[in-house]
């Protein structure tokens, strides 16, 4: 949860980054890599570090396991959270999903949250033997398993619960939508909201499509806790503009010609569009903290999410970025380190 900073006012968000587990050298290096990101995000101060699960590879890989590579994680780290953005819900059994996510919470001290999603690959689905055209219920349907037997509450049969007992997952599981509709539906169903770094097949900037959306889901948020925005933005900060585009232009590029081919992104699209499109924040800290004064939904946010994601940056392009985020973008926007764990778990 968020707290309130000495003197009052906006109240502190946390800062999280996002790592879809990408290299150019294959999945050892990419898997090695990420993890070394987890460790420094760790030392860094960042309060939340996230991946993404891809079961088809991406460009320079993917994670189709994330409760495995999370559990290496919570053994190298001390005090960063460990999430999801997101998990594929209708490919996964939701009573063996919820057993991983108490295994890794457990062994973790209590620092693990899950963002589920309904994912969008045929190929994905029909290796999985799931009808895509039922996404949006199958999610719905196994997001009341989920989140029944992470209430350790009987599932599956009489007298079955998860082992070991899941703590309190309350305020732990979010969901990524992609609509109004699907964020009102986020709050109803008691989620936190997950909104991404892009809005594809629209036109407007991504923050002028998701305010709305991040708007909605507050109004039908009546749940006794307080709401949670995270909100996911592709932010790479370096020494400076040429820099950075150095690092992510080309990537971006061809990132938005595969999107241009489906028909998500106007064909003939060039590097600024494609930056724009992904509504990318990049260059020096300080070009990057002003941008990301003008961002629409983050006023409202609890989590800012930083993703380099389609760029496949060097590792230590990458590092160097973590550590800008850290120590000048983010503090330039009120964040500032977390420095103990905020579970009542750690040390479990």
């Amino acid at each position: 949860m968020t707290d309130v900073p000495p003197g009052g006012g906006r109240p502190r968000f946390r800062l999280g980054f996002l790592t879809h587990v990408q290299g150019r050298a294959g999945a050892t290096a990419a898997y090695r890599n990420a993890q070394e990101l987890f460790v420094v995000a760790d030392e860094l101060g960042f309060d939340v570090g996230w991946v993404a699960q891809h079961h088809v590879p991406l460009g320079g890989g993917g994670l189709p396991s994330p409760w495995t590579f999370l559990a290496y994680a919570a053994a190298r780290t001390h005090r960063i959270r460990l999430a999801t953005a997101i998990t594929i819900l209708p490919l996964e059994d939701p009573v063996r999903l919820a057993e991983d996510v108490s295994v890794v919470d457990t062994l973790s001290g209590g620092r693990v949250e899950i963002g589920v999603g309904s994912g969008g690959s045929e190929l994905e689905y029909a290796a999985f033997g799931r009808d895509i055209t039922r996404r949006r219920e199958l999610t719905s349907e196994g997001l009341a398993v989920l989140r029944r037997a992470l209430a350790n509450q009987e599932v599956g049969a009489a007298g079955f619960t998860i082992q070991p007992a899941a703590h309190d997952f309350t305020d732990r599981i979010w969901q990524g939508v992609f609509s109004g509709p699907g964020a009102r539906y986020a709050a109803q169903s008691r989620s936190n909201l997950l909104l991404n770094r892009a809005t594809y097949g629209y036109d407007e900037p991504t923050d002028e499509v998701q305010r709305p959306w991040a708007d909605a889901y507050l109004a039908a948020w009546d749940q006794p806790r307080a709401p949670r925005v995270g909100l996911s933005r592709f932010i790479f900060p370096a020494a400076d503009r040429r820099t950075a585009l150095a690092q992510i232009g080309p990537d971006v590029l061809a990132a938005a010609q595969r999107f241009a081919e489906r028909g998500a992104f106007p064909p003939g699209i060039d590097t600024d569009e494609a930056l724009r499109r992904f509504h990318s924040f990049y260059g020096h800290p300080e070009e990057v903290t002003e941008a990301l004064r003008r961002e629409r939904v983050l006023p409202v946010a609890t989590d800012l999410i930083a993703q380099f994601n389609p760029a496949v940056v060097d590792q230590d392009a990458a590092i160097r970025a973590l550590e800008l985020l850290a120590t000048e973008v983010a503090p330039a926007l009120g964040w500032r380190p977390a420095t103990a764990p905020d579970s009542d778990l750690a040390g479990v």
